[in-house]
């Protein structure tokens, strides 16, 4: 099975962990420590937040600000119009800022909304005939 690890810099470690932890992820303690955390998002996908000085390890240039510019829409899937909405409310409620309105393309409904760090997160549910 192949896994994947989306990697993305942060400001602040414990705000963030709060802030995912109010939208229901949990993290795997045993990749986890004050300058990185390993956000769980199914069994085979995980997201590395790292504080922006440990993030700068492992790119070679400067760390992009996402307040700036948008680096990555990292979209999750939903299994209900209603998670959809339940998912950006609840990230609304923790801090998040609305970053487009919510869409229909067709079979698809979704939201995006950017986290504390400014990161661009969509969710999407994709009806099935």
């Amino acid at each position: 099975m192949r896994m994947i690890f989306v990697n993305l810099p942060v400001k602040e470690m414990a705000a963030t962990r709060r802030f995912f932890g109010a939208l229901g992820f949990t993290f795997n303690e045993q990749f986890s420590d004050e300058q990185a955390a390993c956000m769980v998002v199914s069994d085979n996908i995980f997201v590395m937040l790292m504080v922006e000085s440990r993030f700068g390890e492992f790119v070679n240039g400067a760390v992009g600000d996402p307040e700036k510019d948008t680096q990555v829409l990292t979209c999750l899937s939903a299994e209900s119009r209603a998670e959809v909405d339940d998912f950006k409310a609840k990230a609304l409620a923790a801090g998040a800022r609305e970053w487009k309105p919510n869409v229909e393309f067709g079979p698809m409904y979704g939201c995006s909304f950017q986290d504390i760090n400014g990161h661009v997160w969509e969710m999407m549910h994709m009806a099935q005939e």
